[in-house]
């Protein structure tokens, strides 16, 4: 176990300073640098406990007792910076903080006027300290934890839906490392009330201690950051794309079209792809194509949402797909790949997922069914 701590102990650190240390910091890497800083910092105090150093030194006992719920907050945070362009933080979300703040200034007393025995018999379970707030505290981790999970998960679920009715291409703007690293701290919190329902609530005894298994997956959390850091340069901030609040989306009851407009607007739009093939360009937005038209971008999404019952990613690479198909059977001299980026996809991972995603089946096993 100690070593195990050690590792997750030194690469906190590590990616700490090296967020800090980037060339052109982000606010979303400022935030993940100063998580990863907290997390050391619980590491180390929970590794001097394993080794005896609180019956050594009685007054790190709870120091990092409510670092548990910056966890949370911290994660919300980071979700929403690396979503937004923002140039700085701002103060006013402090405030996912207070619970941290209140908790130590409840335990004040404790830190400042128990004594050294005081604190080791508390430490042993000899006394207590306000068994009440304890409780209050087990259930705000838990709470913390998991709601701000689940607030980053629609956060984020909502972010890729504008993505995928404003941008046709997936290959810089996969969210996908940010959604295992929401997923990977709300399994973290679960996996920590099941130890508390089986540690504390139930009073039972397996024979060791649970939290070796809770502070083990923080600790490879941790790794799966730090070799994502190393392998993906940038790759806390380059995926991010940055979309305003009123991007187009799925809710058109409002918006003015009348019915024989959105008519006209679909069979010009249907016009366009046939003859001047707009989704040959890999970088085509809906923006874009709306000015090809001369309407607005959320005039465009209503009718390709409601004419074709797609967003505006799944329609373009639709096409982009059909026109692959005639390529690669009408020219076998050139390459799968070299057909799939004449088309406008810009890169081999996002062309076999897109075309999976589309027919069910990879490129090569559509041209060994000869279709």
């Amino acid at each position: 176990m100690t070593a195990i701590l050690i590792i997750g102990i030194f690469v906190s650190f590590a990616q700490s300073f090296l967020l800090l240390n980037k060339r052109g910091p982000t606010v979303a890497d400022r935030i993940l640098a100063v998580w990863m800083l907290i997390i050391g910092i619980h590491l180390t105090n929970y590794s001097l406990y394993d080794n005896g150093y609180w019956e050594q030194y009685p007054h790190l006992v709870g120091l990092t007792v409510p670092f548990p719920l910056l966890y949370g907050p911290m994660l919300y945070l980071y979700v929403r910076y690396s979503l937004r362009d923002a140039s700085r933080f701002n103060k006013a979300d402090l405030i996912h903080f207070l619970p941290s703040v209140a908790s130590y200034i409840v335990l004040a007393p404790f830190f400042f006027l128990y004594s050294a025995d005081e604190k080791r018999m508390l430490d042993a379970g000899q006394i207590e300290y306000l068994p009440v707030f304890t409780t209050i505290l087990l259930v705000g981790f838990i709470t913390s934890g998991i709601g701000y999970a689940v607030v980053s998960y629609r956060h984020l679920k909502r972010h890729r839906a504008l993505v995928d009715a404003n941008f046709s291409n997936e290959t810089d703007i996969t969210l996908d490392w940010l959604r295992t690293i929401i997923l990977g701290i709300g399994g973290f919190f679960l996996a920590a009330t099941a130890v508390i329902i089986i540690q504390e609530l139930g009073h039972l005894s397996i024979g060791f201690d649970l939290s070796y298994i809770l502070y083990s997956f923080l600790v490879f959390g941790i790794l799966w950051l730090g070799y994502h850091g190393v392998r993906h340069k940038n790759m806390f901030t380059d995926n991010a794309v940055y979309l305003p609040e009123d991007s187009a989306t799925s809710g058109y009851r409002t918006s003015g079209l009348s019915e024989d407009a959105a008519k006209d607007l679909y069979a010009r739009l249907i016009s366009l792809m046939g003859e001047e093939k707009p989704y040959l360009e890999p970088k085509l937005t809906l923006t874009a194509l709306a000015d090809m038209l001369d309407t607005s971008p959320n005039y465009l999404s209503q009718v390709i949402n409601q004419h074709e019952q797609q967003n505006f990613n799944q329609f373009i690479n639709e096409y982009r797909i059909r026109d692959f198909e005639e390529r690669a059977r009408n020219n076998a001299q050139l390459t799968l790949l070299a057909h799939a980026f004449d088309v406008g996809f810009n890169s081999k991972s996002t062309f076999n997922m897109v075309f999976k995603r589309h027919r069910g089946m990879t490129p090569s096993q559509f041209m060994a069914q000869g279709k």
